[in-house]
């Protein structure tokens, strides 16, 4: 406890760290009071019953950050930006030169590649906003507008989606963490007070406490197991070879490589909910356009979505895939093993070159294994919850729940460091 206090005290005695996280705050400040601003002609009856019986735009509403329950101008979130990037991240499994600038040209490729993202956003955006509007008006939440209203509001959420792209960016450079997961972070930390309020004002019957205990009690087991296995790491022994310059020796030292359990973080369920939410999102935007078999087609995907069963074994799947795809993408075992090398260090028991990266890939597999298997089943848990108990709400708590967990942790760990910088 006292270490933590320490820590604490140097991170906002600190100028540098105290600014970081003061941008972090006052970006979120900003975020909150645009998730505030509505866009006009909106019927706030409809929309809130509109809201109630769709799951659908309850799990969409955590990619807005909260903005689309009350039809914000930041309604669309960081949604496209997040689709963008697993287009992107796809496309380097199908097209080489990007696999290469991503993977190999260094600072400058990584640039020139989240580049082609940010400009894949705004094509993304215009096509979610106007199928969302077409919605919206078509089930008469939205009335009243005319054409150009129409495309003035489809403009407005455009915006605010690139805005808070730009927010989130500034806040991965000049804050601490991943600034679009603090975003999604953010507007599930605002919609707990609501949430809450709900419970306690449903709660009438005394034979349910037990029930609401129990989920307590499971909450935190769920928190306390995610925090373990995102913490947990196989150290991988590394030895320095010794080396004379003159009459000087140099090496020897021995050290280790941490290999996380979990590479990937919460990374895959932001994806796998994008990708099961992309069909729905698809025919909602054709939907606008009166074609004959979308409703039959969103008719069937409905059905396939509210299937418990079928929904939580795709989103396991899913995210179990995504996983070991995306360690992959970020853990190159090839470019460790020639760091190694160069530097004069190796494993014991392992010749440096082709057989460290083999082992490294080999220990990194068994590895996103274990982690891809546990991410899986957390994500699916309240699934399996929400069909024995009946609780609607439960799903989209549980991918709540894991967001969060998953981002203060990576908050803590990014803040542990820079004071760790500051103590030598």
């Amino acid at each position: 406890m006292h270490k933590f206090i320490h820590k604490l005290k140097i991170a906002f005695t600190d100028k540098a760290i105290r600014n970081r996280i003061f941008f972090v705050l006052a970006a979120l400040a900003v975020f909150r009071a645009l998730a505030a601003i509505p866009i006009p002609g909106i019927d706030q009856a409809v929309l809130e019953q509109f809201f109630s019986n769709n799951d659908f735009l309850g799990l969409l509403n955590i990619f807005s950050g909260g903005g689309l329950a009350n039809l914000s101008i930041v309604m669309l979130g960081v949604g496209p930006y997040i689709t963008a990037s697993i287009i992107m991240q796809l496309s380097t499994v199908m097209s080489p030169a990007l696999k290469t600038m991503y993977s190999e040209d260094g600072e400058s490729g990584r640039a020139k590649f989240q580049q082609y993202g940010r400009m894949l956003t705004l094509p993304l955006a215009v096509l979610q906003g106007f199928g969302f509007l077409s919605l919206l008006q078509s089930q008469g939440v939205i009335s009243g507008l005319s054409s150009f209203e129409f495309v003035v509001n489809v403009m407005l959420i455009v915006a605010g989606s690139l805005l808070l792209m730009w927010i989130g960016e500034l806040v991965t450079e000049f804050g601490i963490g991943n600034g679009v997961s603090i975003i999604i972070f953010a507007g599930i930390v605002a919609s707990i007070p609501q949430t809450m309020s709900q419970l306690a004002f449903a709660f009438s019957d005394p034979s349910q406490l037990p029930l609401y205990v129990g989920f307590v009690f499971i909450g935190l087991a769920i928190v306390y197991a995610v925090v373990v296995m995102t913490e947990a790491e196989r150290p991988v022994p590394i030895t320095y070879a010794k080396q004379s310059r003159g009459t000087k020796t140099y090496g020897g030292s021995q050290s280790y490589l941490p290999l996380r359990l979990n590479q990937a973080g919460v990374i895959p369920i932001i994806f796998a909910l994008s990708i099961l939410l992309f069909p729905q999102m698809i025919l909602n935007i054709l939907s606008a356009f009166s074609f004959s078999w979308v409703p039959g087609a969103l008719a069937i995907v409905n059905t396939l979505m509210a299937n418990q069963v079928l929904y939580g074994i795709a989103y396991f799947t899913l995210v179990f895939l995504f996983t070991f795809f995306y360690t992959a993408v970020t853990f190159d075992p090839d470019q460790i093993a020639k760091n190694l090398q160069r530097n004069g260090a190796f494993i014991p028991g392992i010749r440096p070159g082709g057989h460290t990266a083999q082992y490294l890939g080999n220990v990194i597999t068994r590895l996103t294994l274990v982690g891809a298997g546990f991410l899986g089943f957390i994500a699916v848990f309240p699934v399996g919850m929400q069909v024995f108990t009946g609780v609607a709400s439960l799903a989209i708590g549980g991918t709540a729940l894991l967001i969060v967990v998953n981002v203060v942790l990576d908050l803590i760990r990014r803040i542990d460091a820079q004071v760790s910088l500051r103590e030598y």
